[in-house]
């Protein structure tokens, strides 16, 4: 197996250096977008939003500890404040009124992509929690690394990864519904709304473990602890 990189990353070829220009430039960006979200929020009195960048900015100081810890792709790290990124816009940016829409509310987070069929927000949902099935791979590829062994991604692996997805996508709904029972408005959908959320998540956790199966080097030597 490939040893540890001299930066103290996980193994070469998992993981860029912990703290790459690379990284600099996702966490700078991510501030950026998150500052110009609180303005927005602010001037736009919108009390939803700013428990949103609450939640947000813990998650990056959680991601922050996660990529010191095990060394996350810099495409994951990238993928993550794409995501964050879009899930600021969606609820932000207005649509023209034209635009179709669920709800009354013209933003575009309820713009139908497929009308009657797929929201803006069902898609960033299976690319978010699909991101993140990858993210626990990651992980467990390092947990495997450290005890000498090549993670291979068996139905079994997979199967957890993909339940740790899922389980995300479970608490950001719980998140939500917190903000419901705080807020006296917010763009929350109905129990109609959840269901899809979370079918779009697990979708999208589902296509992630089929690309992470069929992305995998199956030419690496397999080995086993010492």
């Amino acid at each position: 197996m490939p040893g540890p990189d001299p930066e103290g990353g996980a193994e070469t070829g998992l993981a860029a250096p912990r703290l790459s220009r690379a990284v600099w430039a996702v966490l700078g960006v991510t501030l950026t977008y998150l500052a110009v979200a609180l303005v927005a929020s602010l001037t736009g009195g919108s009390g939803e939003f700013l428990l949103y960048l609450a939640v947000m900015a813990v998650l990056v100081v959680v991601v922050a500890l996660v990529h010191l810890r095990i060394g996350l792709r810099i495409a994951s790290l990238g993928g993550l404040s794409l995501w964050g990124l879009v899930h600021m816009a969606g609820g932000l940016m207005p649509v023209p009124e034209s635009w179709p829409v669920r709800g009354d509310s013209h933003v575009l987070y309820n713009l139908w992509l497929v009308p009657g069929l797929l929201k803006f927000d069902q898609a960033v949902h299976a690319y978010g929690f699909g991101l993140l099935t990858w993210v626990c791979w990651q992980g467990l590829q390092r947990a495997f690394d450290r005890l000498g062994v090549t993670a291979r991604p068996t139905l079994g692996l997979l199967t957890l990864c993909v339940a740790a997805g899922t389980g995300f996508g479970a608490a950001n709904e719980v998140v939500e519904f917190d903000a419901t029972r705080v807020l006296a408005e917010t763009n929350v959908g109905g129990y109609v709304n959840t269901g899809w959320d979370l079918v779009s998540n697990l979708v999208g956790c589902l296509v992630a473990a089929v690309l992470i199966y069929a992305l995998h080097d199956r030419s690496a030597p397999a080995s086993s602890p010492e």
